[in-house]
């Protein structure tokens, strides 16, 4: 049955079918045909996730973010980076790295974020001289911090799977997310020096930055805002991501006072659509887990890994190689959802924490948001740079590396992520 879902997965990925729809299909036929499964039970498969109670965290962090950077909001925050770091050698992409690490702790979203960043900073940076591969190179790999910065989505698909607390992988997720924030700003500040980029020379007065700051304040509390409740007992994920909601429209309201009726549809619209895309991807990985959990695969793999490779060290290794491989083919919550069953048993079996898998899995499937073939995020800066993919693909080389380096501390030094 594995085998029959697994061949028709990837013919339908190979004529170019969505990876929702092509889950739903293979899965489908395989458990109807070669599991006897009834239609009616599939349709209460692929309808069960939808009933998850912390999955609804989802659509209202999602709406949280589009309501907060889709107005004045994300103007403040790119003045905010750009005094903190643009005077700076690459300072203009240093101003990327860190308005996508402080906006990850909005959105949740890479894409989301990779877009709404791009269309700023891409233009600005080449009207100021810089290589448009290397600001789309920019964007598009620090675009991921997205991923493990509060309130991440991955990290949510992640806690469903593994039936772990989503607080303590927000709470894991925020040292990770920093090393990436300032091993991406090391690349930047050595490439500006070494290429000559230009610089920002005027000077900011204490008194000036302050202001900036006060007003970029509210994105910047965010991240804590959502951690400290959720630590302190205080409310579940669903709540705080009302909160956020809540939060958001106090802000565009009463303070930046921005929010209209059309941006108020458009954010709504958006946040639609994205929960459509995660959702309908949620409801068909609960199929494959079905069809999986029934063959009893996640476990066959596990007890292979422990015969096979016997060394823990060697396991961990073996699964970054799959998930690096996977993540180039695969977007990040379908990766999650299709390998997370099958990587939670093996660490189970091998004594690794469920928590710092998470992050690890989180980091490792980020890496393919900007890795061709079908990098999500690569995609969205090459579009919106229009450059070829060729071009920013070798401006990445550095971030690669990086992001490497970060991925085996987080997997082999448990205090990065435990504490």
């Amino acid at each position: 049955m594995t085998i029959l879902m697994l061949a028709i997965f990837f013919a339908l990925l190979v004529l170019a079918f969505p990876v929702g729809y092509a889950l739903i299909v293979s899965s489908g036929i395989a458990a109807v045909t070669a599991g006897g499964m009834p239609s009616a039970t599939m349709v209460v498969k692929i309808f069960q996730p939808s009933q998850s109670f912390p999955l609804l965290a989802i659509p209202f962090f999602v709406l949280s973010g589009n309501l907060m950077m889709g107005g004045t909001l994300g103007k403040k925050l790119i003045e905010f980076a750009t005094a903190l770091v643009g005077r700076m050698h690459g300072g203009l992409a240093q101003v990327s790295v860190v308005g996508s690490t402080i906006f990850g702790g909005v959105s949740g979203s890479a894409v989301a974020e990779a877009s709404a960043l791009g269309s700023m900073l891409i233009p600005w940076q080449k009207k100021e001289g810089y290589p448009a591969p290397f600001a789309a190179a920019t964007i598009a790999s620090s675009s991921v911090i997205a991923g493990l910065i509060p309130p991440s989505i991955p990290l949510i698909i992640y806690a469903s799977v593994s039936d772990q607390s989503i607080a303590s992988l927000f709470l894991a997720g925020f040292v990770p997310g920093l090393m990436l924030c300032f091993g991406f700003m090391l690349v930047c500040y050595l490439s500006g020096r070494l290429r000559n980029f230009p610089r920002l020379m005027n000077k900011i007065t204490a008194r000036e930055f302050a202001k900036i700051t006060f007003y970029a304040s509210p994105v910047l509390a965010m991240p804590l805002f959502i951690v400290i409740l959720l630590r302190a007992g205080i409310a579940t994920p669903t709540e705080v991501s009302v909160m956020a909601v809540f939060y958001g429209l106090v802000i565009s309201m009463l303070i930046y006072r921005d929010l209209n009726l059309k941006r108020l549809i458009d954010a709504l619209v958006h946040t639609a659509i994205t929960t459509g895309i995660v959702m309908l991807v949620i409801s068909a990985s609960n199929m494959v887990g079905y069809v999986l959990t029934v063959e009893a695969i996640p476990k066959a793999v596990a007890e292979w890994a422990l015969e096979t490779l016997k060394n823990p060290l060697m396991i961990l290794l073996m699964l970054n190689v799959i998930m690096l491989i996977v993540g180039m083919f695969l977007d990040l919550p379908a990766a999650i959802l299709l390998l997370g069953p099958t990587f939670v048993a093996i660490g189970n079996a091998i004594g690794f924490d469920l928590i710092q898998l998470g992050i690890m899995m989180a980091v490792n499937l980020s890496i393919g948001l900007f890795t061709p073939p079908v990098g999500t995020t690569l995609f969205v800066a090459a579009a919106i740079s229009r450059e070829s993919i060729g071009a920013i693909v070798r401006e990445l080389w550095p971030f690669y590396l990086v992001a490497l380096v970060v991925l085996m501390l987080i997997t082999y030094v448990p205090s990065l992520t435990m504490y």
